[in-house]
């Protein structure tokens, strides 16, 4: 079970107010859909989040991400935080973008 699955389960009234507060911020306009993903990518990768960066690599990948957009996303956070998101999820988050190419 995933993250979020996990958070619907456990505290559903607080998970469906987080979902709501996220689809208001996908819902404007001034970004498109797969900026918005490589923007959390390198977001979440300087906090070391994994799971958040491989789980977003595949929705901006649907989008028409290149592997070397997920690549500079994850790159930008040396800059923010140092090596930490470059060490944790550089290369999960290659790995699976190669491995979805692949099926």
């Amino acid at each position: 079970m995933n993250t979020m699955d996990f958070f619907m389960k456990e505290a559903p009234e607080a998970a469906q107010a987080f979902n709501g507060l996220i689809q208001t911020v996908a819902a404007s306009n001034g970004l498109d859909a797969k900026v918005k993903h490589l923007i959390y990518i390198s977001m979440k990768a300087s906090q070391g989040d994994t799971a958040a960066v491989t789980a977003h690599t595949v929705m901006a990948k649907n989008l028409g991400a290149t592997r070397d957009e997920v690549k500079d996303a994850i790159l930008m956070t040396l800059t923010v935080s140092g090596i930490k998101g470059i060490a944790s999820c550089l290369q999960p988050a290659l790995n699976l973008f190669d491995r979805e190419a692949n099926e």
